[in-house]
């Protein structure tokens, strides 16, 4: 079932979208006060389940370059970097960060 859905839980939450039988988490976000308690990987464990009852194949997702614990959070999930786009991110007073695009299989 395509669609956008939202997962929540007390500390953070994830929105994604599915098309066709792709999934992509459009935001992953965590109460700054309550990081590495694992709430991030629950909510990476319930997109997987809620991508793949919706019919997803396959999972992505863009992250800055420069997002060290990001990167490794998604890594540690199973995602890889496919792809980079150069300066993607602009943001004012900084030289413009990449993103790089990370995918998995679901099934």
């Amino acid at each position: 079932m395509e669609g956008v859905f939202l997962l929540a839980e007390s500390d953070g939450f994830l929105l994604a979208r599915v098309v066709a039988d792709e999934a992509e988490i459009l935001t992953l976000a965590v109460d700054p006060t309550r990081r590495r308690r694992g709430a991030a990987s629950r909510l990476l464990a319930a997109f997987g389940a809620e991508a793949r009852a919706r019919g997803a194949a396959t999972a992505f997702l863009e992250v800055a370059a420069d997002n060290e614990a990001a990167l490794a959070l998604y890594a540690g999930a199973g995602f890889l970097r496919r792809a980079r786009r150069k300066g993607y991110y602009k943001v004012p007073g900084r030289q413009p960060v990449d993103a790089e695009i990370l995918s998995m299989a679901l099934r």
